[in-house]
C-alpha cells in the first residue's frame, strides 16, 4: 500500500466511492481508514441501490419495520440512507477532528430528480443536514443552473456541500462563485466560516468515454493520438481555475474571515476503457489538496501497482490548454461534450434513483 502512503504524504485526500451497511457493521471501513489512508466516502444513487441489492438481509428488517410504520418508498429510502450515512460519519469522528474538519467527511446526495428544482434541492439539503446531524456530512448538490443558487444558500445556512457532476470548466467557475456568495452571506449571518467546509467532483472518466468515442469515429492517426488524454487536461484545467480563484482579492477576504477553500474533489475515477492504466485518474491528477474518490477495485490498484511519481497537476495548464485545442482543430468542442455529459449524468443519477426505489418496493412486498 507503498502508493497510497505515498499519495497521502503529497498531500491527496483519498475517499472511497462506495458505502454499505455490511462496510459499517464489519468493521471493513475502518480497516480502510487505518490500513489504506481513506479519509472520506462518496455515495451516490447508483451506490446505495447497490448496497440494498446485494445487502438484502442487512436492510430487511428495517425496511419490514418502516413499512409497517406505512412509510412510503421514499420516506423509506431516507432512512435507510441517512442511517448508513450517520454512521459512517461516526467512524470517521477521530480523523475529522484530527484533520481540523478537512476530512473524515461522508457525502450524500439530494434527490437527483430535484436537479432543476433550485426550490425544492435547498428545502433538501436542509432536511438532509438535520436528519443526518452530524458536523462531517457533505450534501450533495449537483451542479446544473437550478443547483447553483441551492449551493449558495445552503452555504449561507453553515452547510457544508459537495457540490457534483461538474463537467465544464466554465460551470466551475460559476460553482466557485456559489460558493464564495454562500460564505458571504453565512458571514454576514453570524455563521463560524471555519466550520464549512465544501469540494467541488469534477467527473474524469467519463470526459475520456466521450471524447474517445468521438476520435475513434473520426479515425485519423491525427485523432487517435489523443485518445485518453482528454478528460486529464479538462481536470488539470479545472486546478488552473482553482489556483486562479484562490489568488483572486475577494478570496483573501474570506479567507481572512476563516473561510476554507472548496477543494478540487476528482470523481468517476475508475477508468471505462479497459486498455487504460487502472490507476491513471489517481497518480495522473495527484497535488497537494485535492481529494481523490475511488471505487474499491481502483483503491486496490493503486495500492498494489500505482507508480507516484509526485505532483503532476501543478504547472500542466499551458498543457492542458493544447491537448483541448487539439481536439477543437478535429471538431470536438469542449464546451459541448461537457454540456452533453452534464445532461447524460443527471439522468443516470435519476434512472439509478428510480432503480433503488424499485430495489426497496420489492424489499416492502417480500414475505418476512
Amino acid at each position: 500500500m507503498n502508493a497510497l502512503l505515498e499519495l497521502t504524504d503529497l498531500g491527496v485526500s483519498i475517499w472511497l466511492d462506495d458505502l454499505d451497511r455490511h462496510r459499517i457493521t464489519s468493521g471493513n471501513l475502518a480497516g480502510l481508514i487505518q490500513n489504506k489512508c481513506v479519509r472520506g466516502v462518496t455515495t451516490n444513487p447508483a451506490i446505495f441501490d447497490k448496497a440494498v441489492s446485494a445487502g438484502a438481509e442487512a436492510y430487511a428488517a428495517q425496511i419490514n419495520e418502516l413499512a409497517a410504520q406505512g412509510k412510503d418508498v421514499d420516506q423509506i429510502i431516507r432512512r435507510l440512507t441517512t442511517d448508513d450515512v450517520r454512521a459512517a460519519c461516526d467512524l470517521f469522528t477521530g480523523l475529522w477532528q484530527q484533520s481540523g474538519g478537512v476530512d473524515g467527511r461522508v457525502s450524500i446526495e439530494v434527490d437527483p430528480r430535484l436537479a432543476n428544482d433550485t426550490t425544492a434541492t435547498m428545502s433538501q439539503a436542509r432536511e438532509l443536514w438535520t436528519e443526518v446531524a452530524r458536523p462531517n456530512v457533505l450534501i450533495k448538490i449537483p451542479a446544473t443552473k437550478a443547483g447553483l443558487p441551492a449551493i449558495t444558500e445552503a452555504v449561507a445556512n453553515g452547510i457544508s456541500v459537495n457540490v457534483t457532476l461538474i463537467f465544464a470548466v466554465d460551470r466551475y467557475l460559476e460553482v466557485i462563485a456559489a460558493y464564495e456568495d454562500g460564505l458571504v452571506r453565512a458571514k454576514a449571518a453570524g455563521h463560524d466560516l471555519s466550520a464549512i467546509q465544501s469540494v467541488a467532483s469534477f467527473f474524469v472518466s467519463r470526459v475520456d468515454a466521450a471524447v474517445d468515442a468521438r476520435l475513434e469515429a473520426i479515425g485519423t492517426p491525427a485523432a487517435q493520438a489523443l485518445k485518453g488524454d482528454a478528460a486529464i487536461a479538462n481536470a488539470r484545467l479545472a486546478w488552473v481555475a482553482y489556483e486562479e480563484a484562490l489568488a483572486a482579492p475577494r478570496w483573501a477576504e474570506l479567507a481572512e474571515c476563516g473561510a476554507n477553500p472548496q477543494r478540487p474533489l476528482w470523481a468517476s475515477t475508475g477508468v471505462k476503457d479497459p486498455s487504460y492504466d487502472d490507476t491513471r485518474y489517481v497518480v495522473d491528477l495527484a497535488t497537494s489538496g485535492c481529494v481523490n474518490t475511488m471505487p474499491e477495485a481502483t483503491l486496490e490498484a493503486v495500492g498494489q501497482h500505482g507508480h507516484v511519481i509526485g505532483d503532476t497537476v501543478r504547472g500542466t495548464g499551458s498543457a492542458a490548454t493544447s491537448t483541448w485545442q487539439a481536439l477543437a482543430e478535429l471538431g470536438i468542442n469542449q464546451g459541448s461534450v461537457c454540456e452533453q455529459l452534464e445532461v447524460e449524468g443527471v439522468q443516470k443519477f435519476i434512472d439509478s434513483w428510480e432503480q433503488l426505489r424499485r430495489t426497496v418496493q420489492r424489499a416492502m412486498q417480500a414475505p418476512e
